[in-house]
């Protein structure tokens, strides 16, 4: 069983930064692609990013391209999102994701595993 847990939500005001993490446990995180989806209140979950295994590719919904970035550490089996540049539309629940079927899967928001999320409002 995969397990992911996520820190380093918050309230920040428009045109900060917060940084996301999302540790995992139970298997090889290497095997792994990793995504980021948020919710916002009364929308549908949509992708934010994604990160290879290796992390030798990245995705990025066209909404945060060039403000937010997706890295990962395999040997701290943890993924990040660093937000810069906040506006207070990227206000939602932020949960990471994770599957070893490929970046299509997690991208299409239908991986096998996922964290419980962590809130972060942006303020205007």
């Amino acid at each position: 069983q995969v397990q992911l847990v996520e820190s380093g939500g918050g309230l920040v005001q428009a045109g900060g930064s917060l940084s996301l993490s999302c540790a995992v446990s139970g298997r090889t995180f290497s095997n792994y692609v990793m995504g980021w989806f948020r919710q916002a209140p009364g929308k549908e979950r949509e992708f934010v990013a994604a990160i290879t295994g290796s992390g030798g590719q990245t995705y990025y919904a066209d909404s945060v391209k060039g403000r937010f970035t997706i890295s990962r550490e395999n040997d701290k089996n943890t993924v990040y999102l660093q937000m810069n540049s906040l506006k207070p539309e990227d206000t939602a629940v932020y949960s990471c994701a994770a599957d070893d079927r490929g970046s299509y899967t997690v991208r299409s928001g239908v991986a096998n595993f996922w964290g419980q999320g962590t809130q972060v409002t942006v303020s205007s």
